[in-house]
């Protein structure tokens, strides 16, 4: 038995033949030709091809996957439109009069470099999107079939990773399992992973070697582990943890439809966090009390130009319109930092975790977060919508957020357009200042929601993307807990809830601790929601012993 470890981006157990997926080698040489208007031509009707052969992928995958994953296509298709990339190629064919073939190369190398070495970890992620679309062009000028990866049976895709087009190409009745030698958590095999509710692994590395072709394999996606050839030890635990697993589920799907009730009769929500419209039915099926953060810069993120006043007016009214009545807090756009978008054209930064990012942004590009608000307040008419403002630091920010909303409201009313009547704001607590004025900032707005991730980072000193984080800041800091329970003091105070919606909020071992701080809900990943509502109805927080000890020893008050 060979045992290999990789990081699980989604759990479960699989079995099935390793299958490696490998793509034609295509050798591009670099040629000069005299008559370059007429590889021009040739490169504009592959252009024309490969367009059309995405939209065929698009409606394809809209069926498999849902509409918002398919809209990959589409940004493949504002690739092939983008103006950089068709210069690069335009360069070397009619300046340097070289074959297409070769200028398509070149052009898809070098924007791949570019977004390599870009700030943004999303834009770094892209570069394969570049790929997939520069062979796809290729594949069209040099008349080459699109050649069909067959699945003979039930199988783990092994890759070093896989690009969007052929995951959609792929027999999905016949895929067990995903293992990778590269990727991350937001890569295209990880999103339709998480879609197809089945295991995958990624960031194997070198371990994952072609000479395991056609070996009989299990994929343990829990623990991030792969036993190819296992022994009958092994078959039998991994039996034993499906099993297990499906227990625990079914169990925990009794619990939908019950209140969040603790055994001495407090109640408390739970929300589920989204990022698109595709999250949507794992919060419904999980039996989301509401959706406690809506990161609408899900949106901006995944495209190449500004998203227009009718298609997010569109994606908000879906959200409210399926959670049937039940709260949406939709957070404003928070770009910036880790999360910038070449189309905004933001000034390169040192340190852009500390500059001009979410409310600084919106409050200085007003022209983007008006459209924002504009179909915020005409969605809130559909249901019971909150507006949630990232990263403030002084209620000043809040009296201008509010001024812009106020006229916004009046503009709409004046044109007949219906919103909701009691809109609420919130903002997020996620710096040491926020907290240190949040009994100045519970007088302005309706409720908090507790970033804890952003919360950590600002209060520890340490970017939450550093690799030796882990290593350095201890789970749940004292300072961290400590400013919690300040936020809650401060906001109760003046009537005010609040809401923790970082990842600290789904850490069953803190769940006591929150509740007895009076917390009033907490908002974590669709998964997690049915283990902590579990976890909510097993306290007794009228035992005050047991609570004070618990507390005294965490919080060491």
């Amino acid at each position: 038995m060979i045992t290999l470890r990789g990081k699980s981006v989604f759990g479960g157990i699989a079995r099935g033949t390793l299958v490696f997926y490998r793509r034609d080698e295509v050798r591009i040489s670099k040629l000069k030709v005299n008559d370059y208007s007429r590889e021009w031509k040739r490169y504009c009707k592959a252009k024309e091809h490969a367009i059309e052969e995405l939209e065929q992928l698009r409606i394809q995958a809209a069926d498999e996957v849902g509409e918002d994953d398919a809209q990959i296509f589409y940004i493949h298709g504002l690739i092939l439109e983008d103006s950089q990339y068709e210069n690069l190629i335009a360069d070397h064919i009619l300046r340097q009069k070289c074959n297409a073939e070769y200028a398509v190369a070149v052009a898809g190398r070098t924007m791949a470099k570019l977004m390599r070495d870009s700030d943004s970890e999303y834009i770094r992620e892209r570069q394969s999107d570049v790929k997939d679309v520069s062979d796809r062009l290729l594949r069209h000028l040099q008349n080459r079939a699109n050649t069909e990866f067959k699945l003979d049976g039930i199988s783990i895709v092994c890759a070093d990773d896989l690009m969007p087009s052929e995951t959609v190409m792929l027999d999905k009745s016949k895929v067990a399992a995903f293992c990778t030698r590269g990727g991350s958590t937001n890569s295209h095999t990880a999103i339709l992973a998480r879609t197809m509710n089945i295991p995958a692994l990624i960031g194997m590395g070198d371990s994952l070697i072609d000479e395991y072709e056609g070996r009989y394999a299990i994929v343990d996606g829990y623990s991030g582990v792969i036993y190819i050839e296992p022994d009958d030890m092994t078959v039998r635990l991994m039996q034993q943890k499906e099993e297990e697993e499906g227990r625990k589920r079914e169990l925990l799907l009794r619990l939908r439809g019950r209140k969040n009730v603790t055994r001495d009769g407090r109640e408390f929500q739970v929300y589920a966090n989204i990022g698109s419209l595709s999250d949507l039915r794992s919060a419904i099926d999980n039996d989301a009390g509401g959706i406690g953060l809506f990161r609408s810069e899900f949106m901006y993120l995944q495209r190449d130009d500004f998203p227009d006043e009718e298609e997010l007016f569109y994606n908000y009214r879906r959200v409210i319109e399926e959670m049937k009545g039940k709260r949406v807090v939709i957070r404003t756009l928070d770009i910036g930092a880790d999360k910038n978008v070449d189309y905004f054209e933001l000034d390169k930064e040192t340190n852009p975790a500390l500059g001009i990012r979410a409310i600084r942004l919106c409050l200085k590009r007003q022209d983007i977060f008006r459209t924002q608000l504009r179909a915020l307040l005409r969605a809130s008419a559909y249901g019971d919508l909150a507006i949630l403002i990232p990263m403030i630091i002084d209620v000043d920010e809040v009296y201008r957020v509010k001024n812009i909303l106020n006229r916004v409201k009046d503009e709409l009313i004046d044109k007949g357009i219906p919103i909701g009547e009691n809109v609420e704001l919130g903002v997020m607590i996620e710096t040491p200042a926020s907290v240190m004025l949040s009994d100045l900032l519970a007088k302005e707005v309706d409720f908090f929601s507790i970033g804890t991730n952003d919360l950590e980072q600002y209060t520890l000193a340490i970017d939450r993307q550093n690799p030796h984080y882990e290593s350095i800041v201890p789970p749940n800091h004292l300072a961290v807990l400590r400013m919690i329970k300040v936020v809650c003091d401060n906001a109760h105070a003046h009537g005010k809830k609040v809401c923790i919606c970082g990842e600290m909020g789904a850490d069953l071992s803190m769940t006591e601790i929150f509740l007895d701080m009076h917390v009033d809900s907490l908002s974590v990943a669709p998964p997690q929601i049915l283990p902590l509502r579990k976890m909510i109805r097993s306290l007794n927080l009228s035992d005050r012993r047991q609570i004070h000890q618990n507390i005294q020893k965490t919080l060491h008050y």
